[in-house]
């Protein structure tokens, strides 16, 4: 056929690529643009993925960009919508997971909503309606003090009811288990007392393929990465999907490297130490620095321009009760964006100065830094770890970005990374 098959509406850069990823990984031709701004979406895909940054602002903003995507997608004929959120369900108190969600079932007509961030690859998982983070809930793990979004009720139904006009049910494990005709005729009994929002449990990957199974013909769906593991096979059965061999990208490996992390979660600091560790040359944005924003930039791009023979990484990666002085001596959202416009700043000026890999750790960093990059779409690459592939940005010269979610990656995520394409 022709034209994507599926298109998805992201509400971070990250978890666009980590969608995408999972899609490639199934054998989907995948494309992830930047923002819904494009007239047209390209022809030769089975998967487009807007990549938008409405995770944190104002719910009445994120409904508006998040129907103007839902626009460009229909106009393309998708047979499946996708909006896709975070695998810790995380958003302001008032949104803006039920907001939008709301938005785009009422937009399409649609009386029932899955909603399953499950991602068993990363630890995620669903029972009894609670997100668990390995085998602790996500009320306990470092979700609770996110800085911007912080989690403390593990119980997605009170959660999404909370943000949402439309009642919210779960659909428990046993029936999951029964396979996919089980969970389409309890989506059909929901159907029947009136429009609803479904958290369905999943706790390992062959409970996503029987939802994929279930989800046949329902026109919108929604999730973290993990739901996309059920549907190519969907698409394939269905002859919609050929036998594609050309849908990973080949990396970019040439150019000098650099890592940016603006993370501050467990993960990223941990990947932050052990590359330091490694020997690498690591300049710190602090407290003092996010005061003076232009001075910061200048400031990073001198000192990185001293060591150009090797990967630099320039962090604003602090512990939790340094982000909090930040946040009350500036605000938590002006916080947020003066490391945001320092770390953009410091990307555009590596990038002018011949980085051509980076490696951008943190959902709201990646915005902002391919943002600064002008990128319009990026070419899915290889899996650096699940959830996180190499991509290729289509500026007037391609730049290889590796957007990383604070949450992911191993200790050694950054020297993996430079590694695949040929090390620092």
């Amino acid at each position: 056929m022709s034209g994507p098959i599926l298109g998805a509406i992201a509400d971070d850069f990250t978890g666009a690529t980590d969608l995408a990823d999972q899609l490639v990984t199934g054998g989907m031709r995948t494309v992830q643009l930047i923002g819904a701004a494009q007239t047209a979406l390209p022809p030769d895909v089975d998967a487009v993925v807007i990549a938008l940054k409405t995770r944190t602002i104002a719910a009445a903003d994120a409904v508006a960009q998040s129907l103007t995507a839902l626009e460009l997608l229909e106009r393309a004929g998708v047979r499946q919508v996708l909006f896709k959120y975070c695998s810790t369900f995380d958003s302001t108190a008032a949104g803006n997971i039920g907001p939008v969600g709301d938005a785009l079932a009422e937009r399409l007509g649609q009386a029932v909503t899955v909603f399953c961030p499950a991602y068993p690859a990363n630890k995620r998982s669903i029972y009894n309606g609670y997100l668990f983070v390995g085998d602790m809930l996500l009320s306990e793990s470092g979700m609770r003090d996110h800085p911007l979004t912080p989690m403390r009720d593990a119980n997605l139904v009170r959660v999404l009811a909370a943000q949402s006009r439309r009642p919210v049910a779960n659909v428990g494990l046993g029936i999951v288990r029964r396979g996919a005709a089980a969970i389409a005729a309890a989506f059909a009994q929901f159907a029947q007392d009136g429009p609803s929002h479904l958290i369905v449990d999943v706790t390992e990957d062959a409970d996503l393929r029987a939802l994929g199974e279930a989800l046949d013909g329902v026109k919108l769906l929604s999730g973290g990465a993990g739901i996309a593991i059920g549907l190519p096979a969907v698409y394939r059965r269905h002859g919609w999907l050929g036998a594609s061999t050309d849908a990973v990208a080949e990396p970019v490996r040439a150019g000098r490297a650099a890592v940016i992390a603006g993370s501050a979660s467990q993960a990223t600091r941990a990947q932050v130490a052990a590359f330091r560790a490694g020997g690498a040359p690591v300049f710190e944005i602090g407290e003092e620095q996010i005061a003076q924003p232009d001075v910061a930039v200048s400031s990073a791009l001198t000192w990185a321009a001293g060591h150009r023979e090797t990967a630099v990484l320039i962090s604003a990666t602090a512990e939790p009760d340094v982000v909090r002085r930040n946040q009350e001596r500036f605000g938590v959202a002006e916080s947020g964006e003066r490391v945001e416009r320092i770390l953009a700043g410091v990307a555009a000026g590596l990038v002018a100065a011949g980085v051509r890999r980076l490696v951008v750790a943190g959902g709201e960093t990646s915005g902002a830094v391919v943002g600064a990059l002008g990128a319009t779409s990026l070419r899915i690459g290889p899996r650096i770890e699940v959830g996180v592939p190499w991509t290729i940005a289509q500026t007037a010269e391609p730049i290889g970005l590796a957007l990383k979610s604070g949450n992911f990656g191993g200790p050694d995520f950054f020297a993996n990374a430079l590694g695949m394409t040929g090390g620092p």
